[in-house]
């Protein structure tokens, strides 16, 4: 007795099936035919804010700068004054309570989110930008100019991070643009070292043996035919770069290398640990900068993530062709074909 066997195509083989030739008698791709275009501008900008990573994450990060931004209409006047008894719990008058100098701790939370952001984004900026133009430099121009970057690169890289930003923070002058400073000199050589690597892929092109040929200069080579293919990874290394930035910054002004004199995450830590906070039990002195801290660095690594998903070729033509194919069927409202063999 013979049996029949039913096996269903692969999806994008059976949605193939349905779509018309063109007119010179050829099956078109299914990206063409379902008019996707991964590569437009548009349609990134559109899966950037679909992905619910990305406005998640976006969400989060906006309503941090905006409570920064608004904090002289929220708590006005200067958040390090004296406003009641020391270590008071959280009440409708001061809702984080206060302080073991009679502080307001969401006074100072508020406050103290601009200085921290302004640093946290300064360094991951300025990281960026230094280790781009060393690493694009090392990685297009290679030979003698590549040896000697990589060496000032793995030269940063193994000096230990923490003692180096200890012990120049404590020389140096206390405040934002020596902590952007020291961040900066330690941070630059992590995202150089990335980018190097990319754009000694990128030199091997045809692009950019093409652009060799035809007689187009180094720097134009770099900036249009170079930078543009590296725009996702620049992104990356700006987020990555900034979340370091975001922990460090706090950790040193947590040491008292920064300025205590002015209301900062770092100096909530530094004042609350200084006051015995865990022995007292005064716990609102440190868990809401905690707190704040955590949601920073979650919504960061969610944008990181998300612009992985947008920009990674692979996951982006999955997404794309399985949303297409969705609307397709949901249009014909027909069964997919299958292929019955010949009975034995």
């Amino acid at each position: 007795m013979a049996e029949n066997q039913t096996t269903k195509l692969p999806l994008a083989a059976s949605v193939a099936t349905t779509l018309p030739a063109n007119a010179n008698g050829e099956q078109p791709t299914l990206d063409r035919a379902l008019g996707i275009n991964p590569n437009s501008t548009s349609r990134k900008v559109r899966r950037f804010f679909r992905n619910r990573k990305a406005t998640l994450g976006l969400s989060i990060l906006l309503i941090f700068i905006a409570l920064a931004l608004a904090a002289p209409l929220i708590v006005p006047g200067d958040p390090m004054e004296f406003v009641d008894r020391p270590h008071r719990a959280p009440s409708a008058a001061h809702l984080f309570g206060t302080n073991g100098q009679g502080q307001d701790v969401f006074a100072q939370v508020l406050w103290g989110a601009q200085r921290t952001l302004f640093v946290a984004f300064a360094v991951g900026i300025a990281t960026t930008l230094i280790g781009t133009a060393v690493g694009m430099t090392a990685g297009y121009f290679g030979g003698s100019i590549d040896e000697t970057l990589s060496l000032i690169i793995n030269l940063f890289l193994i000096i230990p991070g923490l003692p180096l930003i200890v012990v120049i923070a404590a020389f140096l002058r206390p405040g934002p643009l020596t902590m952007i400073f020291v961040l900066t000199l330690t941070g630059w050589a992590w995202p150089a070292r990335v980018i190097r690597s990319q754009t000694l892929s990128l030199r091997e092109k045809d692009f950019v043996s093409a652009a060799v040929v035809s007689g187009e200069r180094s720097a134009r080579i770099i900036f249009t035919e170079v930078l543009p293919n590296m725009t996702s990874l620049i992104t990356s290394s700006a987020i990555g770069s900034t979340t370091y930035a975001l922990g460090a910054s706090i950790a040193l002004e947590f040491l008292g290398l920064g300025n205590v004199s002015q209301a900062s995450w770092g100096v909530i830590l530094f004042w609350a640990q200084n006051n015995a906070a865990l022995l007292t039990g005064a716990w609102w002195t440190f868990v809401p900068v905690g707190l704040c801290m955590a949601l920073l660095a979650f919504a960061l690594a969610l944008l990181n993530y998300s612009i992985d998903e947008i920009t990674n070729p692979r996951l982006c033509a999955a997404s794309e062709v399985s949303n297409a194919v969705q609307k397709l069927f949901n249009k014909n409202q027909h069964a997919t074909p299958v292929v019955r063999s010949a009975r034995e």
